[in-house]
């Protein structure tokens, strides 16, 4: 027995572990391995993941490496039941076998619902579905935006319904709606539409419509992703979500501004019935026009009671009307006080504005001018004889460097006497009476200037006078009355039986003797004037 064991080949441990690690991968090479995620705490540092899968009866090592991690649909979470597909293999460092996971699965619905309810709790935790957030719709969107399949029978049905209600511009962004890309590519669809500048050489959508058709729960899982949930919430364009039927419900759903049950419940939710909305705008017309006519029956109403207590045209210029009556009765006799008052003040005025007067005026004022130029004269002598009589006694008292210098002003005033001899007198006289010559002659030219408008004045004021003349009022059949000193009789009063009167009338006079009682005493036989009384006259 010893012997045998002597003849037995010996390995080392390395050469085991890399036997048993080629046995383990000849034999098994790809799995798929159910099992619930055990000991999963994200990361590592260098970018792997290690956990461990398990059941109630066994358990494995699991490791997904960086390359593949960034690549899973599905990422793993601690405690999910989960369907790994990967390499069996062994880790001879520690004589451990272990799964290198190339993909994830969720196992089941019941563990896609589990984990569907903890993330949208988690979502919800947020207030990523909160009410508040949720922004309403533009009434008549221009553009619209849908992220959909280009070649499903969704675009069709959309397109095909907003046609049939308000036919609107619509850019369509094709995404998959199903798989492992859906969820990244809704995501940058979502971003991009929201990245459009409003004048941009592309119009940026005023609504946006993120749908698909029905299908599985695996099918529908990429509207479930936290990115997508994320990007939907985080749209400044409102979204309106229609994934799936009616009893399919997505994350997106409540995060979305808008849940349409399907595809075409969307369209019919983006635009209004244009049938509709022209036929109320016809309603909102017809009920204008009609309100218009209603109020403009009201206001024609209300003026005609405000035009009722209004007084009348003729009562308000009843009172001017009559002023002005009785201001041009009294403009004849304004008329004649003015005329007579401006006679008498231009006959003061022609008075002392005569030609005669004037050229007197100025020979007296010559005259006076020659006689102060005389009496200057006669003053110069006078003055200069007394200063010789005052300085001759003291020159006989003085030195004689005193008589020296007496005798030189002496002789300089003998040079300033011939200065003043009456020669440059009369030359300045002159001198003076050629200054006023052209005054006098402007003088006369003023006075007569002056003749000719007063002149002119009293033409105008005589023909107005012979228009407002009493002669013009006779000629129209009626007469003047003066009494015996040619007085105006103007009133019944003033007259007495036996007076004798003077009527005047435009072709001549005629002299009459009021007859009958005294004016004091009789009365009136009827309310007109008598016929045979002064008042008859006017």
């Amino acid at each position: 027995m010893s012997q045998l064991l002597t003849n037995a080949a010996e390995f080392t441990v390395s050469e085991i572990a890399q036997a048993v690690k080629r046995t383990v991968e000849d034999e098994f090479g790809h799995v798929r391995v159910r099992g619930e995620i055990s000991g999963f705490r994200g990361q590592h540092s260098s970018g792997h993941a290690y956990f461990t899968l398990k059941d109630d009866a066994a358990s494995i090592d699991a490791v997904v490496w960086k390359g593949n991690y960034a690549r899973l649909a599905f990422k793993p979470e601690e405690g999910l039941e989960v369907i790994a597909t990967g390499r069996l293999t062994t880790f001879p460092r520690s004589s451990k076998y272990q799964i290198v996971i190339e993909n994830i699965e969720p196992a089941g619905a019941g563990a896609l619902m589990a984990l569907l309810e903890e993330r949208r709790k988690k979502l919800l935790a947020e207030g990523l579905f909160a009410r508040e957030r949720k922004r309403p719709l533009p009434y008549l969107p221009r553009v619209i935006g849908v992220i959909t399949s280009p070649t499903g029978a969704v675009i069709r049905d959309i397109l095909h319904r907003l046609d049939d209600r308000f036919p609107s511009h619509v850019l369509v962004w094709p995404v998959r709606v199903q798989g492992d890309t859906c969820a990244p590519e809704v995501v940058n669809a979502i971003e991009g539409f929201n990245a459009f500048l409003p004048d941009g050489p592309i119009p940026r959508p005023d609504l946006l419509i993120v749908a698909r058709g029905g299908g599985s729960i695996e099918d529908l899982w990429g509207f479930n992703e936290e990115a997508v949930v994320r990007a939907v919430a985080g749209s400044d364009i409102p979204v309106i979500t229609a994934v799936g039927h009616e009893t399919d419900t997505t994350l997106v759903d409540y995060a979305s501004d808008m849940r349409a049950p399907t595809p075409t419940a969307a369209a019919e939710a983006s635009v209004p019935v244009r049938a509709e909305l022209i036929a109320y705008v016809d309603d909102q017309g017809l009920r204008q026009r009609q309100a218009m006519r209603r109020e403009l029956s009201s206001l024609k109403d209300r003026l005609r009671a405000a035009a009722a207590g209004l007084p009348r045209p003729a009562d308000l210029v009843s009172t001017q009307r009559q002023g002005l009556d009785l201001a041009s009765s009294q403009l004849s006799g304004a008329l004649r006080h003015f005329v007579q008052a401006r006679r008498i003040r231009f006959s003061n005025l022609a008075a002392s504005v005569q030609p005669r007067l004037v050229r007197q005026r100025h020979a007296e004022l010559g005259e006076r001018l020659e006689a102060l130029g005389r009496r200057r004269t006669a003053g110069l002598l006078t003055t200069i004889d007394r200063a010789r009589l005052t300085f001759a006694p003291r020159a006989r008292q003085l030195p004689q460097a005193a008589a020296n210098a007496l005798e030189r002003k002496q002789t300089a005033l003998a040079r300033v006497l011939p200065r003043l001899s009456d020669k440059p007198l009369r030359a300045e006289l002159r001198h003076s009476q050629g200054r006023l010559s052209p005054i006098g002659a402007r003088l006369n030219a003023a006075v007569t200037q002056t003749t000719q408008a007063r002149r002119s004045q009293w033409e105008q004021l005589g023909k107005l006078l012979e228009t407002l003349s009493y002669r013009n009022v006779l000629a129209r059949g009626y007469a003047l009355v003066q009494d015996e000193v040619g007085q105006i009789v103007t009133s019944h009063a003033a007259t007495r039986p036996g007076d004798a009167l003077k009527l005047s009338f435009a072709d001549g006079e005629v002299g009459v003797v009021v007859a009958g009682a005294p004016a004091a005493k009789r009365k009136p036989a009827r309310s007109g004037p008598d016929e045979g009384s002064q008042e008859s006259l006017f």
